[in-house]
């Protein structure tokens, strides 16, 4: 049994296969998966590197780096298929430099507009995964290991919530995140704006953190996936972020490597989401579910609304304070209604409960009780922050919390411009005019404004009347200029309607098809 964790090298011209191998036949991926409410009894347990009956394998012996990467390019190009040991060449080259920045555009324009099928995704995945180090746990922690991802929202303050919640209810959480870009807000940002939280952890402090708080959250080192670090830029500035097979890839492979027993993916759709369509974000789930059952993975994929924003807070520290409310067993409805089914899923996909409604309960009794707020005072200060600091954080006040904080210099209230029913607060034009403010960034690197943010003063369903208060911006700079106010007004949507309770976020959860199943 391995006691500790480590990070075990991968050499370019390594051939060595991750313990989560991919299935020999693939067989259960290629089943459809089912859309469903409320699943029944949960998967049974499955070890890594199951499923087919003969345990992980050995990887193909990636093509010689001579074969020339415009075949392959051209043949992708004209709709044709790559075989695992092509794709893990490629995956070779860009890592080993080998690979022009023009051939990996290229090659990701090629995957972009004609696709790849689950097989070549999941060959794409596990290339990608085993391009770098992989963490290991000691094996007695397998059951416990869950994670959480998200594709991206406006307000999305779940991770900061949930992964102290899940270690109140006994998880193991090794939750890799990521920065804030365009106008998503990221969740190493948010946790930032806490003075002295520090992102970067190696793998024996994660381990430590895992054992004496059963949560972290950190940054992805550039020891981790770095195929993947080259693929995300170059996808950035090529117009191929939303392919599907790209996306898949992505994800699942920085979850890979971190030997999970179950992961819960939280598919945004909406105006504010990479995909506006609900059918758009379902194709992902389900990419996502099926090839993350070919590498042994128990995957959930949960469709969620991102019309309005997440809860009642955008921006950094705004959204702390309203995570430390949710904490406290309070907070909006919304947030707190998909914290609780998210981490309900995980809940049930480990075994720790037997079905959906016991995990969701539990969760909530750790929000409740004041356990998940613990963990998450532990989290703080074994990442850094000052213990009394953590302390005054976690039990003071909304108006103490608020003076430990960043906060911007002014704040401006915005008034209803007539009566009626809330139906929607859209959160796009929100996000884009406070990042305009500084809260979010256009480029890597940026530096952001941690106070700028905007509080709602209303809620979808809410009766209004004209002139009512129903946005507190706050901001750093001058005044906000007229485009931004219209900008801001136009993003309140009333109609005449009766008023009416406000919308849980959670529309769909993807499982893998029965024969999947773990």
């Amino acid at each position: 049994m391995r006691g500790t964790c480590s990070l075990h090298p991968v050499a370019a011209g390594d051939v060595g296969w991750n313990p989560i191998g991919l299935r020999n036949k693939r067989a259960a991926v290629l089943n459809r998966p089912r859309a469903m409410a409320d699943p029944g009894t949960p998967p049974a347990p499955i070890a890594p590197g199951d499923g087919s009956g003969g345990g992980s394998r050995e990887p193909p012996d990636p093509m010689p780096r001579a074969k020339q990467l415009p075949e392959l390019i051209r043949r992708k190009r004209d709709g044709g298929r790559l075989s695992e040991e092509e794709i893990w060449g490629f995956v070779r080259a860009v890592v080993e430099g080998s690979a022009q920045g023009a051939q990996i555009g290229a090659m990701l324009m090629a995957i972009r507009l004609q696709g790849m099928d689950l097989e070549e995704t999941s060959a794409l995945t596990l290339a990608l995964a085993r391009s770098g180090q992989q963490l290991e746990w000691p094996e007695a922690w397998h059951q416990q290991l869950v994670d959480k991802h998200s594709t991206g929202g406006v307000g999305d303050k779940v991770s900061l919530i949930l992964a102290p919640a899940l270690a109140a209810c006994g998880c193991k959480v090794p939750m890799i995140s990521g920065r804030g870009l365009g106008h998503t807000g990221g969740t190493l940002d948010k946790l930032e704006s806490i003075p002295g939280f520090n992102v970067i952890q190696s793998p024996q402090q994660m381990q430590v953190l895992l054992e004496q708080v059963g949560c972290c959250i950190v940054g992805q080192s550039k020891e981790l996936v770095p195929a993947d670090g080259i693929l995300y830029a170059a996808r950035d500035v090529t117009a191929t972020v939303d392919s599907l097979p790209l996306i898949t890839a992505s994800i699942l492979s920085k979850k890979a490597v971190e030997g999970l027993s179950a992961l819960v993916i939280d598919v945004k759709f909406g105006g504010a989401a990479v995909f506006p369509d609900q059918e758009q974000a379902r194709e992902l789930a389900r990419a996502l579910v099926n090839v993350g059952a070919g590498l042994g993975l128990r995957v959930a994929a949960a469709l969620t609304a991102m019309d309005n924003p997440l809860g009642r807070n955008v921006g950094h520290t705004l959204e702390v304070e309203e995570a430390l409310l949710c904490l406290d067993g309070t907070g909006p409805p919304d947030l707190r209604d998909l914290v609780t089914r998210l981490g309900g899923v995980l809940l049930w996909l480990s075994g720790h409960v037997g079905n959906q409604a016991q995990g969701t309960a539990r969760v909530a009794a750790a929000l409740d009780d004041g356990s998940a707020r613990r963990r998450f005072e532990q989290m703080l200060v074994a990442q850094g922050v000052d213990s009394n600091l953590a302390r005054s954080l976690c039990f003071g006040t909304p108006a103490q919390r608020r003076q430990l904080l960043p906060h911007a210099r002014e704040q401006e209230e915005l008034l209803a411009p007539a009566a009626g029913t809330v139906e929607r607060v859209q959160a796009l034009p929100l996000a884009l005019v406070l990042h305009e403010l500084g809260a979010g960034r256009s480029r890597t690197g940026e530096p952001i404004r941690l106070g700028v943010g905007a509080e709602l003063l209303v809620h979808v369903g809410q009766s209004l009347s004209r002139g009512t208060p129903w946005l507190r911006v706050h901001l750093d700079g001058p005044a906000l200029t007229d485009s931004q106010r219209r900008a801001l007004q136009g993003a309140l949507v009333l109609s005449d309607r009766a008023p009416f309770p406000t919308p849980s976020p959670f529309a769909e959860l993807v499982l893998p098809p029965t024969a999947a199943q773990p």
